[in-house]
């Protein structure tokens, strides 16, 4: 490792943050021709998703023929437990968010839903939650403010489909399918998004299916929306499928509607990758295939990549586990939960001093002391971006009594960062853009380290139809 390298990785370690891919967002709608309890049901909803965003929240109902929506900063069920007047958000229909702030930063003006428009009454007419990032957004917003169109976040690309929306609404009678179709006409990016107005509930992903959205039912008339399966399970429904890449499911009280946005053949799934890898719960389904099995394969392909001789694996968890678990079956050395989380650390948690987040480690996870002295550990995480606390963690072992500490991640090194949704470091802050394996290892203080080979995360994910853009810098959209 030149000197150079190692003054960028400590000063990288000094500044104030936790070394992981931050989740993108989640959303969750669902749709009835009758009144339901859609106070619970987006509750419900909203909290399957809690892990894709912790900073606010929010939602919106459809109510005798208006939009009623309530949103705030927060976790899920502080923010649902504030809420007193329960009764006025019992509608038909309801779209939801949960979010971690990609483009538009943490503004309260940048939470989701965006709702606009206005009846005879001043109520709001139609109403938009999104998972995603545009690439395009800045110029279509000049554009937009140059007609004369407001906007109320500071910066916030969802508000830019709305207001796109909007635009064509006005110039089509405001034929919702319509407006939709010139809108993504004009955006270029990543997005799944949902949509109430007029009675209706509309869903709909870019062509390439990037970030993920799936729809089912809770009974024959009641649809569901969710970023995951989970969301679907959370409140017994069943789920029927994704939403195709470039596809458009309308629904109002008399059908449903589906339909591409493009032609099919100029459509191609696209779907991140690393919702298998970190994003996505263990429990959920994408595009049929568990994200549980993709982990636990992901840690038996690291054991046939390069087999070790060891007493214990351990994972990091969450995500972590299964892939160590997945390795202990491979290599038949016993896992064991060494590691313990703490699960009630906010993911906004401030660490103004550098002793104070030297701690850090110590306060998320502990490990349990008498099943690491003296033994040789294979220690497991879903990836490594900056380093930084996987280095406190192996110092923590090491203080511990590890003998031998073997580090595997559970992806391909991560040399580029995402503009597609996902909040992550630039090139410069990635470890493995920076140094080679054994240089990684040297600042880790392991013994031996690998990661999985693009090869063997393909083999496992079953094809090449995956955004790999944060392992290769290839995307499947140009960012211009």
């Amino acid at each position: 490792m030149t000197n150079n390298n190692y003054k960028l990785f400590i000063n990288n370690n000094q500044k104030e943050y936790f070394d992981r891919f931050n989740e993108e967002c989640g959303i969750f709608g669902i749709y009835s021709p009758n009144k339901i309890d859609t106070f619970s049901l987006i509750q419900f909803g909203l909290f399957a998703l809690q892990h894709r965003g912790q900073e606010a929240c929010g939602f919106s109902v459809l109510k005798d023929g208006f939009i009623l929506s309530h949103k705030s900063e927060g976790l899920v069920l502080d923010f649902f437990r504030q809420i007193s007047n329960i009764e006025c958000y019992h509608g038909n229909a309801a779209i939801g968010h949960t979010r971690y702030s990609t483009e538009g930063g943490q503004s309260k003006k940048n939470i989701q839903p965006f709702f606009g428009g206005e009846d005879a009454y001043g109520r709001s007419i139609i109403s938009i939650v999104h998972n995603g990032n545009l690439t395009n957004a800045k110029q279509i917003r000049t554009q937009l403010e140059s007609e004369g169109f407001k906007f109320i976040s500071e910066y916030s690309d969802s508000e830019v489909i709305l207001r796109l929306i909007q635009k064509y609404l006005l110039s089509n009678h405001n034929n919702l399918e319509k407006a939709i179709r010139k809108t993504i006409l004009n955006i270029k990016g990543a997005y799944s998004v949902i949509v109430l107005m007029n009675n209706k509930i509309a869903a709909f992903r870019d062509p390439n299916g990037i970030r993920p959205l799936c729809y089912g039912i809770l009974d024959e008339k009641t649809y569901i929306f969710s970023s995951e399966t989970c969301g679907i399970d959370s409140i017994g429904g069943v789920y029927i499928r994704d939403i195709f890449p470039g596809e458009m499911i309308i629904i109002d009280t008399n059908s449903i509607q589906f339909s591409f946005l493009k032609k099919k053949k100029l459509t191609k799934c696209k779907i991140c990758s690393f919702e298998y890898i970190y994003f996505s719960r263990p429990d959920s389904f994408i595009e049929n295939i568990s994200v549980y099995k993709i982990r636990e394969q992901s840690g038996k392909k690291l054991y046939e990549q390069n087999p070790i001789s060891a007493d214990v694996v351990i994972g990091v968890p969450d995500s972590g586990v299964p892939s160590a678990i997945g390795y202990s079956k491979a290599s038949g050395i016993p896992f064991k939960p060494i590691l313990v989380k703490n699960k009630y650390i906010g993911r906004s948690f401030i660490l103004p001093k550098q002793e104070v987040r030297e701690r850090m480690v110590n306060l998320k996870l502990n490990s349990i002391l008498n099943e690491i002295i003296g033994k040789k550990i294979v220690i497991i995480d879903d990836s490594i971006v900056r380093g930084t606390t996987s280095r406190r963690l192996v110092n923590v072992l090491r203080k511990a009594g590890a003998k031998e500490i073997h580090f595997r991640s559970a992806s391909p090194p991560i040399i580029a960062p995402c503009y597609l949704g996902v909040d992550t470091p630039s090139k410069e802050d990635l470890i493995s853009y920076k140094m080679n394996k054994s240089e990684i290892a040297k600042v880790l203080d392991v013994d031996t380290l690998e990661f999985l080979s693009m090869k063997n995360l393909i083999e496992i994910l079953g094809s090449h139809n995956y955004c790999f853009g944060c392992f290769t810098e290839n995307y499947p959209i140009d960012n211009k």
